[in-house]
């Protein structure tokens, strides 16, 4: 098996299943089901996700049930990792996240290219601006669904990116930079376990820096080459998240900080890479947003 992709969710029925449409054969293009494996761990939801209904939305799914109080996703993604059959490793940390239809492909392929290749894509926020601004406008659930019913994004996923706008995470790659985030990260598993898998000391509501400090880690490997896929992406619905979703008074970066710098002493900042590789571009439609 080529690759084996750990998507974490936590309370999310109605995203969960556009989530794995999205990651399934039967919508990405160029790869079949023997070549890939879904592993949906749902985090301990007060509401979890139906097996029946996970395990029949693609051939290649393998569900698991975690039972844990831990609020942090980090244990959901190492978990998954150990589990894994593939001989790479995709990670979405959220899994409200759904996916372009090349991304399984362009990422497999540039692992061919290199295989010590660290793959991010750019993420993007559905909706007429980023969340934390919409949802104060009145954007919720039933706006994103008769939004996506009309965009008939199933028949042509590409369509995500007529009705989104890219992430402030995502923004830096507009200047060639790498993102500060990854959203979606794929790499060899050999790799992935070389670093450590995700820092269990992440522990707040969505696992805080985890992503961050994990991107960082990957990009201090001198062997390590940053890989950005343009042309395709993930894409955030509105499911009242811990952070992209929390109103202007609510948002938790104050405490995200103040975690990573009990467990660092330091505060984070993006590690630079000036080798990064730019794959494909971004398509014509792209919303980008009226400010960062």
């Amino acid at each position: 098996m080529k690759l084996s992709i750990v998507v974490v969710f936590f309370n999310m029925q109605r995203e969960a299943a556009r989530t794995l449409y999205s990651l399934s054969p039967a919508y990405q293009r160029g790869v079949a089901a023997d070549d890939y494996e879904i592993i949906a761990i749902d985090n301990g939801s007060s509401q979890p996700l139906d097996p029946t209904s996970v395990e029949g939305s693609a051939p290649n799914v393998r569900y698991i049930f975690r039972e844990t109080s831990s609020v942090s996703p980090v244990g959901a993604v190492n978990l998954g990792a150990d589990m894994a059959q593939g001989e790479a490793l995709a990670v979405i940390v959220d899994g409200a996240r759904m996916a372009s239809p090349g991304l399984v492909r362009e990422s497999l392929d540039a692992l061919r290219r290199n295989p010590s290749a660290f793959i991010c894509t750019l993420a993007w926020h559905l909706g007429p601006d980023i969340q934390p601004r919409t949802i104060q406008d009145g954007y919720d659930q039933q706006r994103e669904d008769s939004m996506l019913r009309n965009a008939n994004w199933r028949a042509d996923g590409y369509r995500l990116f007529d009705i989104a706008t890219i992430a402030p995470s995502s923004r830096a790659a507009l200047s060639g930079t790498f993102p500060g985030e990854c959203s979606w990260f794929c790499m060899s598993r050999s790799k992935f376990d070389d670093l450590g898998g995700f820092n269990p000391a992440f522990r707040t509501p969505g696992g805080g820096l985890c992503n961050h400090e994990f991107r960082n880690r990957a990009l201090c490997c001198d062997e390590v080459v940053p890989t950005v896929l343009l042309g395709e992406g993930v894409f955030h619905q509105v499911h009242g998240g811990a952070a992209t979703n929390a109103l202007p008074d609510r948002r938790p970066h104050k405490s995200f900080a103040e975690e990573y710098r009990g467990i660092f002493g330091t505060a984070c900042q993006p590690v630079e890479h000036t080798g990064t590789i730019f794959v494909g571009s971004l398509p014509d439609t792209v919303q980008l947003g009226d400010k960062p």
